[in-house]
């Protein structure tokens, strides 16, 4: 019988980690994710999985770390002995990272290197996904953006990113680890953090049109990007990872939409005209902008076959009706899982 293999993801309570979670238990995996101590439980989108019959349940385990935590990171990394490892933990919201720049690089650039030499120094060869970004690409030197576009960020948090990244490469090179970059463009779900654009949308369209709010307030409507769905971006991650040798991806629709856009999709799913409800609020732009991504997927369609499957208008009536749903159960009393 052949041994179960054992998985670790960084960040497994966000909306990346939760449907990589449940991939890698489908597939059998025993499943262990870093989560960070705090005053309240934040394992939400794992709900789905606690609710699961069966037995993936059983083959998921939590264990608090941090990523600033460099002693026990290599504990738990010597504990749990992982096959694969998915560094998934960030601070990831981009607006937030000009606030909080310090804290930005210290848990997205030199948290990444604390996990690298934590499997050096265990003298480990699990198999290293990073969990690298589009907002790499920022003010775009081509269009679209493959992987052998050069970097140019403008946030802290494209920054601490580009860094990652490379340092994702140096210890690949150095160390013959087999560690991939999954070049992630925008991928979304209803599992989205409520304070990302989108997922504000969607849910401020819900409150909308059941009569609980009047105005949603935003920033810069015109700037583009390219939009997935998450559930399927994680299964490019697991991918990377069987592959013999490892590399470097861009995960991606190769289609751009821009805000405005998603909002007129949004609000025209329930019947409303969106510029009836949105105002531009100056607080909500960011002191550098990023006016438009968008990603070739053709590398990892060739070498990993994998292809985006939903599209722009599809992703956007699936997050609203998600957000319609869950405010009708939480009217209701009903108990909250996440799609």
């Amino acid at each position: 019988m052949t041994p179960t293999k054992k998985a670790l993801i960084t960040g497994i309570t966000g909306q990346d980690g939760s449907y990589l979670a449940e991939l890698l238990l489908s597939k059998g995996y025993q499943v262990h994710g870093i989560i960070r101590r705090a005053s309240t439980f934040n394992t939400g989108r794992l709900e789905p999985i606690y609710a699961d019959p069966h037995d993936a349940k059983s083959r998921l385990l939590l264990h608090y770390g941090d990523l600033s935590d460099a002693s026990g990171l290599s504990r738990l990394l010597s504990k749990i002995q992982p096959d694969e490892l998915y560094n998934l933990a960030a601070q990831s919201h981009v607006r937030v990272s000009f606030d909080a720049p310090e804290y930005t690089a210290d848990i997205s650039a030199t948290g990444v290197v604390r996990l690298l030499e934590a499997i050096r120094e265990a003298g480990l060869a699990p198999r290293f996904y990073q969990a690298s970004s589009s907002e790499m690409y920022g003010m775009v030197r081509e269009i679209p953006q493959t992987e052998r576009t050069p970097f140019y960020p403008r946030s802290p948090y494209g920054c601490a990113k580009v860094y990652a990244y490379w340092i994702t490469v140096n210890y690949r090179e150095s160390y013959g680890l087999h560690a991939s970059n999954g070049i992630l463009f925008n991928h979304e779900s209803p599992r989205r953090g409520e304070t990302f654009v989108t997922r504000k949308i969607t849910r401020a369209v819900a409150h909308i049109a059941a009569g609980l709010q009047h105005k949603l307030y935003l920033g810069n409507l015109d700037a583009k990007r390219d939009w997935g769905f998450a559930k399927e971006y994680v299964e490019a991650m697991w991918l990377m990872l069987q592959q013999p040798q490892p590399d470097d991806y861009v995960i991606a629709t190769n289609e751009t939409h821009s805000v405005r856009e998603f909002l007129e999709h949004a609000f025209t799913h329930v019947g409303l005209d969106w510029q009836k409800y949105v105002e531009i609020d100056p607080r909500y732009y960011r002191p550098a902008e990023v006016d438009l991504l968008i990603g070739d997927y053709s590398k990892a369609k060739k070498q990993l076959g994998w292809q985006p499957k939903t599209r722009f208008e599809d992703l956007v009536k699936l997050m609203v009706d998600a957000d319609v749903k869950l405010l009708q159960d939480h009217r209701e009393g009903r108990i909250k899982v996440v799609g």
